[in-house]
């Protein structure tokens, strides 16, 4: 088979790398050029979409260098090597830089003949690394429809990146000094293993008949940077009743530490396989592997810290931090679709805003993640609100009681099938570090597997010591957890510490415990029923009265507002700690308390209100974030507190006069119909002879007269 001539297609490359002009009318490739010649960065990305919008080229080209992708990226090396400009920026030598001058000046001395071992390969001198990025338009492939097709090919994938390896030096060119010539001798090396010289291959050392022994020289060799890594099918690609299929991934160079356990990316890369070596070998026989060749990464949300706002989102953020209303319309945008719960909605807006971390002289540190725990009757939507918090959050983890074990939340001691070393594998909360993890379920746990929260809801580490491995993992993680009651639904029979069921070490951990009852209510029934039956009709929730926010908004909002710390100033110190005693008085005073108030009660407060500080872009805190802070924990409870009204007959009948002048109130109207105030009340889960009690009570205090055949009621206008 003769050899392919690739000369026209180097040509069509260097016209490309010069002549191409973006959207501003700059050489672009020229510019990255000029960038990598002055050492500012290493990788050269040449985007499809430039080739295929590029006039100059046939497409016959584009399909070649999609088709055989490994084969180009070596050809536009080439090209870049006649290309590349001089310096225009004085920059400090590296040891490359003074072996290659070294080099240089020795070569013509060093060289006896047209050896190909002697000649001094491209690879060594290139300062860069070409990467071919796929084009974006299109849906990505998921991992089951990369098929022996596509090998040798740029295809687009995502999934989510479950393990990642070290990064490691990767040989690229070995380099051997001989012992009798003194010459250096040059070996590419292109697959993961090698068969390393050990003659001298020089034209000296076969006329003197001497095998010279040759030296490995490391530090004259090229090393790559290269790591690998596990990516798996997303959940919603997985057919019906099969398992996520997974991929190694290679990264190498500047591509390597961009991708964590758990980011959701897209990659684009070459579909290549790889034989077995060693041991695996054997036992595989003549079955082959395939790995994807990473070109370019590109993450589906990115972590807080790492938002750059671009003007646009600049304006759009300044623009609402001056909006007044802003902390109800940043609620109301988290799940839309979701009837009702406006303050859950705002305490779970202020989970993902967090407040800063504290950390004292003496090494102490204060958490400032905060904990929320839902729990409530069934059909409050509870699990609909922990998985739209996890689409909105950058990084978030969602897992249930039944289906999670202590281990799988904290960390696992593996195998790696690579070393044969044991290793450390993170569990849900490790990966939702600096994020939120989201357990549903939570009563549904086993109690040995809920007592590994506790250290991570405090001290926000995992501590293990198992097979030689003692250590403590980071896991700064917001918990958000969603319960039922003890026994299915809430009995108001019994105290509330008989219904939550949860032992008091783990409830105190939470700033906020929320509890949802769900009550007969015929007006908010209604209202429920047409919000449910509207969002089923269009897929979308009724007018808000404004346009909710999208997801990468809020996330671009939170990200600016995360970056403030504010502090509680010298006034508010007074006020926040009355507050907090009589909150314990009340409790010590309750036969049945609610809740329990301890200190970490007072630095939950602390926290909600240097959170909402954050959401209004201060650096200080303001009385009215304490008050909304015990207005939201007082809210918590709220469904309880409703009921109690309810028991005692004295307050029912003041309920009942209440929302009689509310609905006269609403219809602007002095004369209420005995039949309507009846319908009303009867809504409200109150008895006609409630209704009569209440009638003669207010009547006597001269607030409305009653008609004695009718009993219809007009008020006297004061």
């Amino acid at each position: 088979m003769k050899d392919l001539d690739f000369g026209p297609d180097k040509v069509h490359a260097k016209d490309f790398l010069s002549n191409f002009i973006d959207c501003n009318g700059e050489p672009k490739y020229m510019r990255i050029l000029q960038e990598v010649a002055n050492r500012k960065f290493r990788a050269i990305q040449i985007d499809l979409e430039d080739l295929f919008s590029y006039r100059e080229l046939d497409e016959e080209f584009l399909s070649r260098v999609t088709e055989n992708t490994r084969r180009y990226i070596g050809i536009f090396a080439d090209a870049i090597d006649e290309l590349m400009p001089e310096p225009t920026e004085a920059f400090t030598d590296d040891d490359h830089d003074i072996l290659m001058t070294q080099r240089s000046d020795d070569g013509p001395e060093n060289m006896d003949g047209p050896d190909p071992h002697q000649k001094m390969p491209p690879e060594i001198k290139r300062y860069f690394e070409v990467y071919i990025r796929a084009s974006s338009k299109g849906r990505p492939f998921t991992i089951r429809e990369v098929k022996a097709s596509y090998i040798g090919q740029l295809v687009r994938i995502s999934g989510i990146v479950t393990r990642c390896s070290d990064v490691k030096p990767l040989m690229q060119v070995a380099v051997y000094t001989c012992e009798e010539c003194g010459f250096e001798i040059y070996q590419e090396v292109t697959a993961r293993v090698f068969m390393p010289l050990f003659e001298c291959p020089s034209r000296r050392c076969i006329t003197n008949r001497t095998k010279g022994n040759l030296i490995l020289q490391l530090r004259a060799s090229k090393f790559l940077k290269f790591q690998e890594a596990k990516i798996q099918e997303l959940s919603e690609h997985v057919p019906k009743g099969h398992i996520p299929r997974t991929m190694t991934v290679h990264f190498r160079g500047e591509l390597t530490r961009k991708v964590a356990p758990g980011d959701v990316v897209e990659l684009s890369g070459i579909f290549l396989p790889i034989p077995y070596t060693g041991f695996r070998a054997m036992r595989a026989g003549l079955v082959a592997d395939t790995y994807l060749e990473a070109m370019s990464i590109t993450h589906h949300k990115k972590r807080y810290e790492e938002y750059e706002l671009v003007g646009d989102e600049e304006e759009q953020i300044v623009r609402l931090a001056d909006d007044g209303d802003i902390y109800n319309k940043l609620a109301r945008s988290l799940a839309p679709e979701i009837y009702g719960h406006e303050d859950i909605k705002k305490a779970l807006l202020l989970l993902l805003v967090g407040a800063p971390h504290r950390k004292l002289k003496d090494g102490m540190k204060i958490r400032g993640d905060l904990h929320i725990c839902l729990m409530g009757d069934p059909g409050v939507a509870k699990s609909q609100l922990l998985k739209h918090i996890i689409n909105v959050a950058p990084r978030g983890v969602y897992t249930t009681g039944k289906g999670s074990s202590g281990v799988g939340l904290t960390a696992a001691v593996q195998k790696d099938p690579v070393t044969n070393e044991m290793v450390l594998e993170g569990g849900a909360l490790v990966l939702a570090d600096m994020g939120i993890c989201a357990i549903d379920e939570f009563d549904k746990m086993d109690e040995l597997d809920r007592t590994a929260i506790h250290e991570v809801m405090e001290q926000q580490t995992v501590s293990i010591a198992k097979a030689g491995i003692t250590t403590s993992l980071n896991a700064r993680t917001a918990v958000l957890a969603a319960a039922n009651p003890a026994w299915g639904r809430y009995d108001l029979r019994r105290t509330p510490a008989e219904n939550i069921n949860l032992p008091p070490a783990l409830l105190s951990r939470f700033d906020l415990l929320w509890l949802i009852l769900d009550r007969a209510d015929m007006d908010s029934d209604l209202e429920l029923a047409r919000h449910v039956v509207y969002v089923h009709q269009n897929k979308e929730s009724p007018a808000l009265g404004f346009t909710p926010l999208e997801p990468s908004v809020l996330r671009a909002y939170i990200s600016a507002a995360r970056r403030l710390s504010p502090s509680v100033p010298q006034e508010l110190e007074e006020y926040i700690a009355s507050a907090y005693s009589s909150i314990r008085q009340e409790e010590a005073k309750s036969n049945a308390p609610h809740s329990y108030t301890t200190v970490r009660t007072l630095l939950s407060i602390l926290r909600i209100s240097a959170a909402l500080a954050r959401l209004r872009f201060s650096e200080t805190v303001a009385q009215s974030d304490v008050d909304e802070a015990l207005r939201l924990m007082q809210m918590s409870k709220f469904s309880l507190y409703s009921d109690d009204r309810q028991k005692s007959g004295l307050d029912a009948i003041s309920d009942i006069y209440s929302i009689l002048r509310d609905e006269a109130a609403r219809t602007d109207k002095l004369d209420v119909s005995y039949a309507r105030a009846l319908n009303w009340i009867s809504r409200k889960g109150y008895s006609e002879a409630q209704l009569k009690e209440c009638l003669e009570e207010y009547a006597a205090l001269n607030v409305w007269q009653i008609n004695p055949l009718t009993f219809d009621i007009r008020f006297i206008d004061a």
